[in-house]
């Protein structure tokens, strides 16, 4: 799909990125509203103070809402790869999708391949590496669930975006469910993977209810078929397999 016919619904809703700062992260979002017109609304009311670069309807179609230069608010409180102010260093897009509150659906194929040619698009021209290509819930676990296990992250990998896992490297190191209230190397390890993948994880070898929250949205991302934040053996192997993948390309 070519980018053609953007259309421009400027916000009032951003600010300087600040001097030498680099864009060097994509952020997916889902707009979790009731309509297309509700979030569009919100994302350009002056009130709301929330926007975001790209706003892809459920029918393809591409409306730019703040220039890229200019730094929009979408990721709020956050942080990947120890990096905080994500809003600075990020473009955003939000896909049009009701989510878990609205009646999350999966997103049509128009959309997707929409998503997949603009954000080819801007991963080319800001060459941001694939280990920065995120989910709004990557960054920030404890308070997002977007854009969600129906969205295609390995479509997105396969269009050139993002970062997908070998799945012969999907090698489980224990035969036993990992939960919350757990604690020990083996927690303390994953924390470690989960925390050079670039999730804003903390050593600490227990399992706490703030981990669980890691564990979801790492599955959302790359364990789509559950999502239960329970480390079993197979959301394991995929941890250290994409692992070996951002080691790989870093």
């Amino acid at each position: 799909m070519a980018l053609e016919n953007i259309t421009w619904q400027p916000s009032p809703n951003f600010d300087e990125r600040g001097a030498d700062t680099p864009i060097d992260m994509l952020v997916l979002h889902y707009t979790g509203m009731r309509t297309a017109k509700e979030a569009l609304d919100r994302l350009t009311d002056a009130e709301a103070k929330v926007s975001a670069h790209y706003f892809v309807d459920e029918d393809g179609g591409i409306t730019s809402l703040v220039p890229e230069e200019q730094r929009a608010w979408h990721a709020g409180v956050s942080e990947w790869r120890g990096e905080s102010n994500i809003n600075a260093r990020s473009i955003g897009i939000e896909v049009v999708n009701p989510g878990h509150e609205f009646g999350y659906r999966p997103f049509p194929e128009r959309q997707m391949a929409a998503v997949k040619a603009l954000s080819v698009d801007i991963v080319k021209r800001h060459q941001i590496p694939a280990w920065n290509v995120v989910g709004h819930s990557d960054v920030a676990p404890d308070r997002k669930e977007d854009p969600g296990e129906l969205f295609d992250w390995r479509g997105l990998s396969d269009a050139g975006v993002g970062l997908w896992f070998q799945a012969s490297a999907a090698i489980p190191h224990s035969d036993i469910d990992i939960s919350t209230g757990a604690q020990g190397a083996e927690v303390f390890e994953l924390q470690q993977a989960l925390r050079e993948i670039g999730y804003g994880a903390t050593p600490t070898g227990l399992f706490d209810p703030a981990f669980e929250n890691i564990i979801r949205a790492f599955q959302r991302h790359w364990r789509a078929v559950r999502v239960d934040g329970i480390a079993d053996p197979e959301t394991q192997g995929i941890v250290y397999a994409v692992l070996a993948e951002v080691r790989r390309l870093t």
